[in-house]
């Protein structure tokens, strides 16, 4: 679904920071060998995620969901110096080739990966957030947002993607559908939460921005 014409998408693009070539081989890759391609953050919301991260200047940044690794290196360009990205992914097959691109970054050595269930690994990961990107089983978002918040900075943001769920949050949700049943909870849960500011975008599936408070 397309809450804007593709022609004006295509006009947003062109007037944001162009994709690094990087990500751009990522990208092309991505489409060529692995399944789903459409999980891809993309170009534009890549330079969106990119922007956040650099306003942030996270030293510790947590993303729940690599997929191929894309979101990870725009995110990692905000990065402090020292700076940590924890990624978790419960694909092993992936693993090799995110690490191939993240390798072939700045950012290799800052980017470390986690394989195995997030909701397992989140709470013995020890350290506080500044900048954390959820991206994973939409059935467990809420869970992921209540098993982090704690763990921000204050001030910090939380961002989750895929909230508008190509429009299906807005029709008549089918019985069997557990994924925009779960996303409904989780829009609503998160705009009453005290512990956080929040505000939904509608930039490509739709990003929620939650800073804490």
């Amino acid at each position: 679904m397309h809450f804007i014409s593709e022609e004006l998408e295509d006009y947003v693009a062109k007037h944001s920071q162009p994709e690094p070539a990087l990500l751009a081989k990522l990208n092309k890759e991505t489409h060529q060998k692995i399944l789903q391609p459409r999980m891809l953050s993309g170009h534009f919301q890549g330079r969106v995620l990119s922007m956040i991260s650099k306003l942030v200047q996270p030293l510790h940044i947590l993303e729940i969901g690599t997929y191929t690794g894309y979101a990870t290196l725009c995110l990692a360009e905000g990065l402090q110096e020292k700076g940590i990205i924890d990624t978790l992914d419960n694909n092993e097959e992936l693993f090799d080739f995110q690490r191939s691109f993240f390798d072939a970054s700045l950012f290799g050595t800052q980017i470390k990966q986690h394989l195995g269930n997030a909701l397992e690994i989140i709470p013995n990961l020890n350290k506080t957030y500044d900048l954390v990107f959820i991206d994973a089983d939409k059935e467990n978002y809420s869970n992921y947002f209540n098993l982090i918040v704690p763990m921000m900075n204050k001030g910090g943001i939380v961002l989750s993607d895929n909230v508008l769920w190509s429009g299906k949050i807005l029709e008549e949700v089918k019985p069997n559908d557990k994924s925009t049943k779960a996303l409904l909870e989780f829009n609503k849960m998160v705009n009453e939460d005290p512990r956080v500011e929040t505000v939904l975008l509608p930039i490509r599936d739709g990003l929620t921005v939650s800073r804490v408070l």
